[in-house]
């Protein structure tokens, strides 16, 4: 108490440790002077690159208070040639941090720096190693009361885990490693506590695909079996969610992700690269994960992103002059409330657009916000701040227009992006974040909000680092969880920036990982031909479901990075597409043979869908009506309705008044006149007389009949005058017969035959004029015709 009286303001507690921290330094005087008075090249520390390297594996409480003791372990590994002797491991207090920008220069040094790295804590605090051998590793733990480091204010406080030895060319105590790391130090809650949002992500790459099964349960096709390993325990999406579950995080999810989990739940194939498909083994994992997932995001605020997770600035940069690219936008964000809400029986918000790296421009706002979202998370290496704020300003901006940026701190959103697979890594990374959180909450006595949108997808080692840096953030004395709804929705800084930045601006690492606009043609004209395909089917959304959701996942951010795979999806899509449509298609002909001036042409059409087709209009041609007709003109049209696993042959009325071939040409076309599939050309070869002829060549027949009576008539006449007269003479003479030599009159010879008489004689029944058959009509048939088909009169 006494101390405190000499010194106003200095509450018992911090007047001992200014006192203390005092008596160091007189201390440490008498040696630095001793330092200084070293010959050269004998360095009281090691310059360059350490002998020595200190690992730090953990650090324990990370952001202690007045009673607790602080535990640091990890290992010591001599990379020299020569031994370490009299070694020892000790802690060491350092500066006090006031910046942020001073927090990252501490982590970026490597080597020891006499004073900036503070003194030993020494005593019984320290661990002894008589000998580092060259190459091992040597594990080492020190626990050390708090109260014991001399901490002062409240603050971030440099701690550094040195190892001090001598070697045989340098045969005196030197710092010969170190490893820095960072002690956040608020014993009591501050005055005024960050109110901290942290994003947690479940968002994943691409697994489903286009393809269905034939059945009518559509068994849905994935791309490999990728997502059961992350959903299975140890899995990353596992681990995201058992991490999760206990925190106060606000949950951001792709629906596409809990669409492919909720379709694993039954049977599902794996594509294979010869086409077939395998049975999927996942069953078992995808219903536990999606069961713990509903019970994990009961009661807690979920914000759903648009259906695959669009890339926003890919559209805004690459799509969005492309026919098509916005709507498949607005569909993505109307589907993703179902889809949460049918899967995970809670309502989502849809009202936040998330940009890749929270990179945002005035085009990449307005895509952001087409589809009904009002508010951006960005990031603040983007939306930078200008002014002369001596604070970091709250994350809710407005941005004009009525949208609101959430702006992430990018230096809390960055921390976990490394390797944190080893533990050193990991516990730096816990500790820088948690001082970086403190140094923001001590820049001003302003109630604030921070928001903290790390990379989309973390992996296993990254989200358990995450956990442990959440979990100690919210059981520190200066911060407090918020939801994203309500930091959104809190008063901005009048200060902070509002100006988005021009396009110019925008990262050239992340544009060019961006989706080509070749990339949205592609998809146009994919959605093109799904249009038209949609058109002939009775049950529509036996495509419009699968396809509709893949068109959405081609243009996900996942594929960023991943463009050859991105392309290979993009083609898959529409090489099943084609497949599809191809299944209902006309059956080629061969030749047709025309007997006859009038007659039908078969056309056949085959449905191999398991769905009954409509709407189809076949229309046959001819190249030259004025040889052959089809119909009464031209052309003719018929309706076509197939039955699913069937053909249908439709007849078409022919007339042809030449001989020879004729092309003619079969077409589909929807019912508004969309050409369907393509078209089925062949030739009519006309065999035999037209009409015409036949009528010149019966009125030439019955002119020579004719001819033919006539002469034997006048013939018949004149040989029975001159009988006459032979008769009359002979009676006068004598009255007696008078024989000629001749053929008895009962019996005709040859002379007696009229000239020109033909032995041939015509039918009483033939007709005096041919004409036009009845067309025939055959069956239908779903067989093609065969090679020169014979079409009968």
């Amino acid at each position: 108490m006494a101390e405190a009286a000499d010194f106003p303001g200095l509450t018992p507690s911090l007047a001992r440790r200014w006192f203390r921290r005092a008596g160091v330094l007189l201390t440490g005087a008498p040696l630095l002077a001793g330092l200084l008075q070293l010959p050269a090249g004998q360095p009281a520390y090691a310059a360059g690159s350490d002998p020595v390297v200190v690992s730090l594996d953990s650090l324990t409480p990370s952001a202690p208070t007045d009673g607790d003791t602080l535990t640091v372990s990890g290992t010591v590994t001599n990379k020299g040639k020569k031994a370490v002797t009299d070694a020892h491991v000790d802690l060491r207090v350092g500066q006090l941090l006031t910046t942020r920008s001073g927090i990252d220069d501490v982590a970026a040094r490597t080597d020891y720096l006499s004073g900036a790295d503070g003194t030993e804590v020494g005593g019984k605090y320290v661990e002894k190693f008589s000998k580092l051998t060259p190459g091992v590793a040597q594990p080492f733990t020190l626990s050390v009361p708090v109260d014991k480091l001399d901490l002062g204010q409240d603050g971030v406080y440099q701690i550094g885990v040195s190892l001090s030895g001598e070697t045989a060319t340098a045969p005196y105590e030197q710092v010969l490693g170190i490893q820095r790391t960072f002690l956040p130090w608020q014993p009591e809650e501050a005055d005024t506590r960050t109110r901290t949002t942290y994003l947690w992500p479940l968002v994943s790459t691409v697994h489903m695909t286009a393809e269905t099964g034939p059945g009518e349960q559509q068994t849905p096709v994935f791309l490999n079996d990728d997502l059961a390993a992350e959903i299975s325990p140890g899995g990353r999406l596992e681990q995201m969610l058992s991490l999760g579950k206990d925190l106060d995080v606000t949950w951001v999810i792709d629906p596409d992700l809990l669409a492919s989990v909720d379709a694993m739940i039954g049977n599902y194939g794996i594509q294979g690269a010869d086409g077939t498909s395998t049975p999927g083994t996942g069953q078992t994992v995808a219903k536990q994960w999606l069961a713990e997932l509903q019970d994990a995001v009961e009661g807690k605020e979920v914000v759903a992103l648009p259906f695959g997770d669009p890339d926003l600035a890919s559209i805004a940069h690459n799509g969005k002059n492309v026919t098509g690219t916005l709507s498949h936008l607005k569909s993505a964000t109307d589907v993703a409330t179902a889809t949460v809400a049918t899967i995970l029986h809670v309502t989502p918000s849809t009202d936040f657009a998330w940009p890749v790296n929270g990179a945002v421009d005035p085009s990449i706002v307005k895509i952001a916000t087409s589809a009904g979202a009002d508010k951006v998370i960005a990031r603040s290496d983007s939306l930078k701040e200008t002014g002369d704020l001596p604070y970091t300003p709250s994350a809710a901006r407005p941005i004009g227009g009525g949208t609101t940026a959430v702006v992430a701190d990018t230096r809390l959103s960055t921390a976990f992006q490394g390797d944190m697979t080893r533990a050193s890594g990991s516990t730096l990374a816990v500790q820088k974040f948690l001082a970086t959180s403190l140094t923001t909450t001590l820049q001003t006595d302003k109630q604030r909000t921070v928001v903290v949108a790390p990379q989309r997808m973390p992996s296993a080692s990254q989200a358990q680092t995450m956990e442990k840096a959440i979990t100690a953030l919210q059981d520190s004395n200066w911060s407090q969880p918020q939801e994203l709804t309500a930091t959104a929705d809190t008063k901005p800084d009048p200060g902070a920036t509002t100006k988005v930045p021009s396009a110019s601006s925008y990262p050239a690492t992340l544009r060019r990982q961006q989706l080509p606009q070749s990339a949205f043609a592609q998809i146009a004209t994919t959605q093109n031909k799904l249009d038209n395909f949609k058109i002939i089917l009775t049950d529509k959304t036996r495509v419009e479901t699968p396809f509709g959701r893949a068109i959405n996942r081609e243009m996900a951010t996942s594929w960023r990075g991943r463009s050859g795979a991105a392309i290979s999806f993009r083609r898959g899509v529409e090489s099943h597409l084609n497949d599809l449509t191809d299944q209902v298609k006309l059956i080629e002909k061969s030749e047709t043979k025309l007997s006859g001036g009038s007659a039908t042409i078969p056309v056949t059409v085959q449905n191999n869908l398991v769905q009954p087709v409509d709407n189809l209009v076949l229309r046959v041609t001819s190249t030259n009506p004025t040889r052959l007709k089809i119909g009464d003109d031209d052309y003719q049209e018929r309706s076509v309705a197939v039955t699913g696993g069937h053909s249908q042959s439709v007849k078409f009325t022919t007339s042809s008044n030449a001989n020879g071939p004729i092309t003619v040409i079969a077409q589909l076309y929807t019912k508004n006149g969309q050409k369907y599939g393509p078209a089925v050309s062949f030739d009519v070869r006309v065999t035999e007389f037209t009409a015409m002829a036949m009528l010149v060549i019966g009125g030439g027949f019955l002119l020579l009949v004719l001819a033919g009576l006539r002469m034997y008539t006048q013939r018949k006449r004149a040989a029975a005058r001159r009988a006459e007269e032979g008769e009359g003479e002979h009676e006068g003479e004598d009255g007696a017969t008078e024989d000629t030599g001749g053929a008895d009159e009962n019996h005709d010879g040859p002379e007696s035959r009229p000239q020109g008489e033909s032995d041939a004689t015509v039918p009483a029944d033939a007709p005096d004029q041919p004409s036009d058959p009845t067309p025939n009509t055959a069956p239908e048939s779903a067989d093609p015709s065969g090679t020169g088909e014979r079409v009968d009169r």
